[in-house]
C-alpha cells in the first residue's frame, strides 16, 4: 500500500530490495498492491473500504507507505486519509508498535545533538500501544466553542503491551523503562499499577519508570541511558518521532505494528511529505529497514533481514546521503531515492 506523496516513492525502493532478498533466497513473495489514503478518496471518496480491509486480513504481511497531504486536510474527522491507517490498525488489533531507533555511525554528523552525546552510540526501542488511548477513545466531539478527547484504557489492554515489553527487554539489555504521566493523569495510574504488580513475573527485568516530560528530555540530554522504552499511544507517538533527532532523520526509522494473530503492518515511520512527492529526493533507508522488520518478524527471516541492515549500513560508511542526511561532507555521495536504493541493492546482492 504506497498511499500517498513520497509514501509511492520509498515504497517502490522497498519492494526492490524484498525482490533482492528473493532472487538470493529460496523464498519468493507474492505481492498484491492496494490502493489507500488520499489516492483512494479521489477514487472513490473513502480512505479505505470495507472489501480492502477484509482483503488484508488474509495476508501474511502488510507494507505501507504514507498517507495524507493538504489536498484533504478539510475533511471531516474519520474521513481523512489519516483513517486508513488507524482503522487497520484497530480492525487488525495491531496493538503492539515496535520502533527502534539506531544512529549508525557513519550519519552521526546528521544528528543536532553534540559530538559528545552521539559519540556514546544510540541503539534504543520504543515501544508504543496502538489501539487505545487518545486517538481511539469515545467520547469525542467538538463545535466551535467546545471540543471532547477520550483517554480510556482498560487493564487488559495495559497488561498485554507491558508482557510483550517485558519480554523484549529479556532480548535486550534486561532493562525496561515504562513512561507515563502518573501524577496527573487516571488512566497513566492505573498504567503505573499494573506495571509495578507484572514487575513480580519479570524479577530479571530491571523495571523504572519516568514522567513523558522527563523522559523527552532525557532522551535527548542522554540517549544512551535507554534502551527499552514502552508507553501509550499518544506518547509513543510523540517520544518516537522526537527520537529521529536521534538517529539524524525520520526518514532513517523503520516501524512494525503487530497483534497476536493476523498479518504484520510494516511502515516508515515518516509521512507523507507532499512538498517533496516525486522529485526523487525522499530518502528510502526507513521504507528498506522496513522490509528488514517484515522479513524478520512476520517470515522468521533472521539472516535476511541482518542482510538488509547490513546493505544500508554498508551504503551509508561509503558516503552515499539522500538529502535529509547530508551534511556537505566532501566525502559525502549525493544521492537520489532510487539512487540511494541502488546503493543498498548493490551492497545486498
Amino acid at each position: 500500500m504506497p498511499g500517498d506523496g513520497i509514501g509511492v516513492d520509498v515504497t517502490a525502493e522497498a519492494v526492490r530490495v524484498l525482490r533482492a532478498v528473493e532472487a538470493k533466497s529460496a523464498h519468493s513473495f507474492e505481492l498484491t498492491e492496494f490502493t489507500v489514503g488520499g489516492a483512494l478518496i479521489d477514487q472513490k471518496d473513502v480512505p479505505i473500504d470495507d472489501d480492502t480491509v477484509e482483503a488484508l486480513k488474509g495476508f501474511d504481511a502488510l507494507l505501507y507507505g504514507a498517507v495524507g497531504g493538504p489536498k484533504w486536510d478539510s475533511r471531516p474527522l474519520g474521513q481523512t486519509p489519516l483513517s486508513a491507517i488507524l482503522r487497520m490498525r484497530k480492525e487488525l488489533d495491531s496493538y503492539i508498535n515496535l520502533r527502534p531507533v539506531k544512529l549508525f555511525p557513519a550519519v552521526a554528523a546528521a544528528s543536532p545533538l553534540k559530538d559528545s552525546i552521539v559519540e556514546r552510540g544510540i541503539d534504543l526501542l520504543i515501544i508504543r500501544e496502538l489501539t487505545g488511548g487518545l486517538y481511539y477513545g469515545k467520547p469525542r466531539l467538538r463545535d466551535s466553542e467546545h471540543a471532547v478527547d477520550t483517554m480510556e484504557y482498560s487493564r487488559h489492554e495495559i497488561e498485554r503491551i507491558l508482557r510483550f515489553a517485558f519480554n523484549a527487554a529479556r532480548t535486550r539489555s534486561g532493562k525496561l523503562l515504562s513512561v507515563d504521566k502518573e501524577n496527573v493523569l487516571e488512566t497513566s495510574k492505573l498504567w503505573r499499577e499494573v506495571a509495578l504488580e507484572m514487575a513480580d513475573e519479570f524479577p530479571d527485568i530491571e523495571l523504572s519508570h519516568l514522567l513523558v516530560d522527563a523522559a523527552a528530555m532525557r532522551l535527548i540530554t542522554d540517549p544512551d541511558r535507554f534502551d527499552v522504552i514502552v508507553t501509550e499511544n499518544t506518547f509513543g507517538d510523540i517520544l518516537s518521532d522526537e527520537a529521529a533527532v536521534l538517529a539524524g532523520s525520520l526518514g532513517m526509522l523503520p516501524s512494525a505494528s503487530l497483534g497476536d494473530s493476523g498479518p504484520g503492518l510494516y511502515e516508515p515511520i515518516h509521512g507523507s511529505a507532499p512538498d517533496i512527492a516525486g522529485q526523487g529526493i525522499a530518502n528510502p533507508i526507513a521504507a528498506i529497514l522496513t522490509v528488514a522488520m517484515l522479513v524478520r518478524h512476520s517470515f522468521c527471516m533472521e539472516a535476511e533481514a541482518k542482510s538488509i541492515e547490513d546493505a544500508v549500513e554498508s551504503a551509508l560508511d561509503e558516503g552515499w546521503r539522500t538529502r535529509d542526511i547530508s551534511t556537505g561532507a566532501p566525502t559525502e555521495r549525493s544521492a537520489t531515492t532510487v539512487e540511494m536504493g541502488d546503493a543498498v541493492l548493490g551492497r545486498l546482492e
